[in-house]
């Protein structure tokens, strides 16, 4: 058995307020067999999901905190294969920042690993400005 971390960064320094109100701007990689892998945009028609070292997310993004998901059962290589495999749906140039985004690839991949979802937190602020753009008319 193998731990599932979900590691969570802030992407904005204004978190250390809003987090407060249940909501901030995040990113979000899952660590398993000590790799972390993740997915973010491109302007390619292939895989968006990476791999780095745990909790050393590239860009301009602030480790916050790892929360333990759980464990898998699957091996180093199903993983990869999986993760593979889901590459297919996560290419670079079907993100979306609010709805096909790092946290959703990150929920996906919990799900597949341990039957269990990313704490709604991480992702909640991009579902709430979903919600709010059905609401604002087009012109």
């Amino acid at each position: 058995m193998a731990p599932v971390v979900l590691n969570v960064y802030d992407l904005a320094p204004q978190n250390q307020w809003t987090i407060f109100c249940g909501v901030g701007i995040f990113h979000s990689g899952v660590e398993v067999h000590g790799v972390e892998y993740a997915y973010g945009q491109h302007d390619y028609d292939y895989s968006g999901i990476f791999a780095t070292n745990p909790r050393d997310a590239p860009g301009q993004v602030v480790f916050r905190e790892s929360i333990l998901m759980g464990e898998t059962h699957l091996s180093q290589a199903e993983i990869h294969a999986l993760v593979q495999r889901m590459g297919n749906d996560y290419k670079g140039t079907n993100y979306h920042l609010l709805q096909r985004n790092c946290n959703h690839f990150a929920n996906d991949l919990c799900v597949q690993l341990i039957g269990k979802e990313a704490p709604t937190w991480v992702n909640r602020l991009a579902g709430i400005a979903v919600m709010l753009h059905c609401l604002i008319p087009p012109s």
